[in-house]
Protein backbone atom coordinates (compact mmCIF):
# COMPACT_ATOMS: atom_id res chain seq x y z
CA UNK A 1 0.00 0.00 0.00
CA UNK A 2 1.64 3.33 -1.14
CA UNK A 3 2.15 6.61 1.11
CA UNK A 4 0.07 9.41 0.38
CA UNK A 5 1.35 10.73 -3.10
CA UNK A 6 -1.91 12.26 -4.55
CA UNK A 7 -19.13 8.88 -11.80
CA UNK A 8 -20.05 10.63 -14.56
CA UNK A 9 -20.62 7.70 -16.75
CA UNK A 10 -19.77 4.64 -14.34
CA UNK A 11 -21.97 1.89 -14.58
CA UNK A 12 -21.48 -1.65 -14.16
CA UNK A 13 -20.49 -2.34 -18.32
CA UNK A 14 -17.55 0.30 -17.24
CA UNK A 15 -16.00 -2.84 -14.94
CA UNK A 16 -14.23 -6.20 -16.20
CA UNK A 17 -13.53 -8.77 -13.59
CA UNK A 18 -10.37 -8.89 -12.56
CA UNK A 19 -8.25 -11.87 -15.13
CA UNK A 20 -5.99 -12.93 -11.75
CA UNK A 21 -6.97 -16.53 -11.24
CA UNK A 22 -7.98 -16.59 -7.83
CA UNK A 23 -9.69 -13.16 -7.88
CA UNK A 24 -12.70 -13.50 -9.50
CA UNK A 25 -15.46 -13.46 -6.48
CA UNK A 26 -17.56 -10.31 -6.18
CA UNK A 27 -16.06 -9.22 -3.41
CA UNK A 28 -12.80 -9.17 -5.02
CA UNK A 29 -11.10 -6.06 -6.64
CA UNK A 30 -11.95 -5.22 -10.22
CA UNK A 31 -10.35 -3.75 -13.06
CA UNK A 32 -11.98 -0.64 -14.59
CA UNK A 33 -12.26 -0.89 -18.67
CA UNK A 34 -9.27 1.26 -19.92
CA UNK A 35 -10.11 2.82 -23.40
CA UNK A 36 -7.15 5.44 -24.53
CA UNK A 37 -10.20 6.47 -27.16
CA UNK A 38 -12.22 7.88 -23.89
CA UNK A 39 -9.26 10.53 -22.96
CA UNK A 40 -9.07 13.62 -25.15
CA UNK A 41 -5.65 15.45 -26.23
CA UNK A 42 -6.26 18.51 -23.66
CA UNK A 43 -4.34 16.84 -20.02
CA UNK A 44 -6.93 18.73 -18.31
CA UNK A 45 -8.11 17.26 -14.77
CA UNK A 46 -11.11 19.35 -13.46
CA UNK A 47 -12.55 16.30 -11.06
CA UNK A 48 -13.91 18.22 -8.08
CA UNK A 49 -12.55 15.66 -5.74
CA UNK A 50 -8.56 15.37 -7.48
CA UNK A 51 -8.47 19.11 -9.56
CA UNK A 52 -4.80 18.61 -10.58
CA UNK A 53 -4.37 22.20 -12.22
CA UNK A 54 -0.77 23.88 -12.87
CA UNK A 55 0.89 25.33 -9.36
CA UNK A 56 -1.24 23.95 -7.31
CA UNK A 57 0.87 22.43 -3.93
CA UNK A 58 -0.52 20.60 -1.54
CA UNK A 59 1.32 19.91 1.70
CA UNK A 60 0.75 17.07 4.70
CA UNK A 61 2.00 16.71 7.78
CA UNK A 62 1.89 14.24 10.50
CA UNK A 63 3.00 10.88 11.82
CA UNK A 64 3.74 7.32 11.34
CA UNK A 65 5.58 4.39 11.96
CA UNK A 66 8.97 3.40 10.69
CA UNK A 67 9.96 -0.02 9.94
CA UNK A 68 11.91 -0.30 13.08
CA UNK A 69 8.62 0.09 14.80
CA UNK A 70 9.89 4.19 16.30
CA UNK A 71 7.45 6.65 15.48
CA UNK A 72 8.17 9.50 13.02
CA UNK A 73 7.43 13.21 11.92
CA UNK A 74 5.99 12.97 8.03
CA UNK A 75 5.49 15.81 5.75
CA UNK A 76 4.45 15.22 2.01
CA UNK A 77 4.59 18.05 -0.28
CA UNK A 78 2.12 17.01 -3.46
CA UNK A 79 2.52 19.52 -7.11
CA UNK A 80 0.99 19.75 -10.20
CA UNK A 81 3.42 20.68 -12.57
CA UNK A 82 3.10 22.23 -16.06
CA UNK A 83 4.42 19.10 -17.67
CA UNK A 84 2.60 16.34 -19.73
CA UNK A 85 3.64 13.37 -20.27
CA UNK A 86 2.27 10.84 -23.50
CA UNK A 87 1.65 6.94 -22.07
CA UNK A 88 -0.13 4.81 -23.81
CA UNK A 89 -1.38 7.23 -26.16
CA UNK A 90 -2.96 9.65 -23.69
CA UNK A 91 -1.20 13.01 -22.34
CA UNK A 92 -0.81 12.37 -18.79
CA UNK A 93 -0.46 15.44 -16.34
CA UNK A 94 2.82 15.10 -14.15
CA UNK A 95 2.69 15.32 -10.31
CA UNK A 96 5.79 16.00 -8.26
CA UNK A 97 5.86 14.85 -4.81
CA UNK A 98 8.73 14.73 -2.03
CA UNK A 99 8.03 12.62 1.21
CA UNK A 100 10.20 13.60 4.66
CA UNK A 101 10.54 11.53 7.44
CA UNK A 102 12.14 13.58 10.48
CA UNK A 103 12.83 16.21 8.23
CA UNK A 104 15.21 14.22 5.77
CA UNK A 105 13.98 13.54 2.51
CA UNK A 106 13.40 9.93 2.10
CA UNK A 107 11.39 9.41 -1.22
CA UNK A 108 10.82 11.92 -4.38
CA UNK A 109 8.68 10.58 -6.95
CA UNK A 110 6.75 11.78 -10.65
CA UNK A 111 3.63 10.15 -11.03
CA UNK A 112 1.22 10.73 -14.34
CA UNK A 113 -2.28 11.10 -14.22
CA UNK A 114 -5.33 11.90 -16.67
CA UNK A 115 -8.75 12.44 -16.91
CA UNK A 116 -11.22 10.86 -19.64
CA UNK A 117 -13.94 12.46 -21.26
CA UNK A 118 -16.38 11.27 -18.34
CA UNK A 119 -14.63 13.07 -15.66
CA UNK A 120 -12.71 10.12 -14.23
CA UNK A 121 -9.31 10.38 -13.19
CA UNK A 122 -6.87 7.66 -14.17
CA UNK A 123 -3.47 6.70 -12.54
CA UNK A 124 -1.16 5.61 -14.94
CA UNK A 125 2.29 4.65 -12.99
CA UNK A 126 4.61 6.44 -11.31
CA UNK A 127 8.84 6.69 -11.05
CA UNK A 128 9.66 7.16 -7.18
CA UNK A 129 13.15 7.31 -5.96
CA UNK A 130 14.35 6.10 -2.44
CA UNK A 131 16.81 7.75 -0.34
CA UNK A 132 18.91 7.11 2.26
CA UNK A 133 20.54 10.02 4.56
CA UNK A 134 19.09 11.74 1.07
CA UNK A 135 21.92 9.44 -1.02
CA UNK A 136 19.83 8.08 -3.77
CA UNK A 137 19.65 3.52 -2.99
CA UNK A 138 16.61 2.21 -4.95
CA UNK A 139 14.03 3.01 -7.97
CA UNK A 140 10.96 0.87 -8.59
CA UNK A 141 8.35 2.00 -11.40
CA UNK A 142 5.85 0.59 -13.07
CA UNK A 143 4.17 2.73 -16.08
CA UNK A 144 1.16 1.86 -18.10
CA UNK A 145 2.16 -0.22 -20.94
CA UNK A 146 5.32 -2.09 -19.73
CA UNK A 147 6.10 -5.19 -18.14
CA UNK A 148 2.56 -6.03 -17.84
CA UNK A 149 1.61 -2.63 -16.03
CA UNK A 150 -1.75 -1.18 -16.62
CA UNK A 151 -3.31 1.83 -15.44
CA UNK A 152 -6.48 1.99 -12.91
CA UNK A 153 -9.64 4.20 -11.87
CA UNK A 154 -7.86 6.74 -9.39
CA UNK A 155 -11.08 8.73 -8.37
CA UNK A 156 -14.40 8.48 -10.07
CA UNK A 157 -16.29 11.47 -11.43
CA UNK A 158 -18.99 10.62 -8.99
CA UNK A 159 -17.86 8.59 -5.84
CA UNK A 160 -20.70 6.54 -4.48
CA UNK A 161 -21.31 4.28 -1.45
CA UNK A 162 -21.88 0.45 -2.05
CA UNK A 163 -19.74 -0.01 -4.96
CA UNK A 164 -17.37 -2.55 -5.05
CA UNK A 165 -13.18 -2.43 -4.75
CA UNK A 166 -11.42 -1.20 -7.84
CA UNK A 167 -7.42 -1.44 -8.49
CA UNK A 168 -6.03 2.01 -8.72
CA UNK A 169 -3.02 0.57 -10.99
CA UNK A 170 -1.66 -2.40 -12.08
CA UNK A 171 2.61 -3.10 -11.53
CA UNK A 172 3.09 -6.45 -10.98
CA UNK A 173 6.92 -6.37 -12.07
CA UNK A 174 7.16 -3.92 -8.35
CA UNK A 175 4.27 -5.31 -7.16
CA UNK A 176 1.94 -2.77 -7.00
CA UNK A 177 -1.59 -3.82 -6.47
CA UNK A 178 -3.48 -0.96 -4.64
CA UNK A 179 -7.34 -1.12 -4.44
CA UNK A 180 -9.84 1.47 -3.32
CA UNK A 181 -13.24 1.38 -1.71
CA UNK A 182 -15.85 4.62 -1.50
CA UNK A 183 -16.81 4.29 2.29
CA UNK A 184 -18.24 7.41 2.80
CA UNK A 185 -19.72 10.42 0.79
CA UNK A 186 -21.56 13.93 2.40
CA UNK A 187 -19.27 14.44 5.63
CA UNK A 188 -17.76 17.30 7.45
CA UNK A 189 -14.24 17.30 7.94
CA UNK A 190 -11.75 20.02 9.74
CA UNK A 191 -7.58 20.07 9.64
CA UNK A 192 -5.72 23.00 10.52
CA UNK A 193 -6.49 24.87 6.84
CA UNK A 194 -10.14 24.92 6.60
CA UNK A 195 -13.09 23.13 7.17
CA UNK A 196 -14.19 20.94 4.27
CA UNK A 197 -17.68 19.85 3.39
CA UNK A 198 -19.23 17.02 1.06
CA UNK A 199 -15.66 15.36 1.76
CA UNK A 200 -15.51 11.75 0.02
CA UNK A 201 -13.96 8.88 2.69
CA UNK A 202 -11.79 6.21 0.64
CA UNK A 203 -10.07 3.15 1.96
CA UNK A 204 -7.12 1.91 0.24
CA UNK A 205 -5.14 -1.36 0.51
CA UNK A 206 -3.24 -3.98 -1.21
CA UNK A 207 -3.13 -7.25 -2.19
CA UNK A 208 -0.15 -7.90 -0.01
CA UNK A 209 -1.82 -6.24 3.24
CA UNK A 210 -5.07 -7.92 3.73
CA UNK A 211 -6.65 -6.25 6.88
CA UNK A 212 -4.58 -2.77 6.49
CA UNK A 213 -6.39 0.08 5.40
CA UNK A 214 -5.29 3.67 4.42
CA UNK A 215 -7.85 6.01 4.78
CA UNK A 216 -8.09 9.25 2.33
CA UNK A 217 -10.28 11.73 2.58
CA UNK A 218 -11.30 13.99 0.04
CA UNK A 219 -12.70 17.81 -0.64
CA UNK A 220 -14.00 19.41 -3.59
CA UNK A 221 -11.82 21.81 -5.42
CA UNK A 222 -9.03 20.53 -3.22
CA UNK A 223 -8.16 16.84 -2.99
CA UNK A 224 -6.48 14.70 -0.68
CA UNK A 225 -6.79 16.73 2.64
CA UNK A 226 -6.20 13.96 5.66
CA UNK A 227 -4.94 10.48 5.83
CA UNK A 228 -5.67 7.73 8.76
CA UNK A 229 -5.61 4.09 9.02
CA UNK A 230 -7.59 1.66 10.51
CA UNK A 231 -6.99 -2.29 10.75
CA UNK A 232 -3.21 -4.20 10.32
CA UNK A 233 -1.87 -1.16 8.99
CA UNK A 234 2.00 -1.25 10.37
CA UNK A 235 2.18 2.20 9.61
CA UNK A 236 -0.63 4.41 10.99
CA UNK A 237 -0.18 7.31 8.98
CA UNK A 238 -1.93 10.19 10.08
CA UNK A 239 -1.59 13.74 8.15
CA UNK A 240 -3.50 16.34 7.70
CA UNK A 241 -3.38 19.55 5.44
CA UNK A 242 -1.28 22.83 6.47
CA UNK A 243 -0.86 24.26 3.43
CA UNK A 244 -2.91 24.55 0.11
CA UNK A 245 -1.21 26.97 -2.36
CA UNK A 246 -1.21 27.74 -5.76
CA UNK A 247 2.75 28.78 -7.35
CA UNK A 248 3.63 32.16 -9.04
CA UNK A 249 4.84 31.68 -12.68
CA UNK A 250 8.60 31.40 -11.05
CA UNK A 251 7.61 29.03 -8.41
CA UNK A 252 6.09 26.60 -11.64
CA UNK A 253 9.35 26.85 -13.62
CA UNK A 254 11.73 25.79 -10.44
CA UNK A 255 9.18 23.03 -9.95
CA UNK A 256 8.68 21.92 -13.58
CA UNK A 257 13.00 21.65 -13.42
CA UNK A 258 12.74 19.41 -10.69
CA UNK A 259 10.34 17.14 -11.91
CA UNK A 260 12.89 17.12 -15.60
CA UNK A 261 15.69 16.47 -13.30
CA UNK A 262 14.15 13.51 -12.02
CA UNK A 263 12.99 12.35 -14.79
CA UNK A 264 16.81 12.58 -16.18
CA UNK A 265 17.57 10.56 -13.41
CA UNK A 266 15.10 7.98 -14.78
CA UNK A 267 16.03 7.77 -17.94
CA UNK A 268 19.75 6.81 -16.85
CA UNK A 269 19.25 4.31 -14.26
CA UNK A 270 15.64 2.57 -15.16
CA UNK A 271 15.61 0.18 -18.45
CA UNK A 272 11.56 0.50 -18.43
CA UNK A 273 11.87 4.78 -17.96
CA UNK A 274 14.06 4.95 -20.96
CA UNK A 275 11.12 3.27 -23.23
CA UNK A 276 8.59 6.12 -22.12
CA UNK A 277 8.27 9.13 -24.28
CA UNK A 278 9.63 12.79 -22.44
CA UNK A 279 7.66 14.65 -20.43
CA UNK A 280 7.02 18.54 -22.00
Amino acid sequence: MKRVQLGGVIAAALFVMSPLIGYGQASDPIFADFDPKNFDDLAKIDNKLLPLTPGKKLVLEGKAIDVEGDEETHRIELHTTGLTKKIGGVRTVVVYTNDYADDELVESEISFFAQDKMGNVWFFGEYPEEYESEVFVAAKPWIHGFEDAKAGLYMKANPTVGEGSHYLGWGPAVEWNDFAKVKEVGQENCVPVACYKDVVIIDESSLSEKGAFQVKYYAPGVGNFRVGWKGDDAAKEELELVDFVQLDADALAKLNAGALALEKHAYEISEVYKQTLPAE
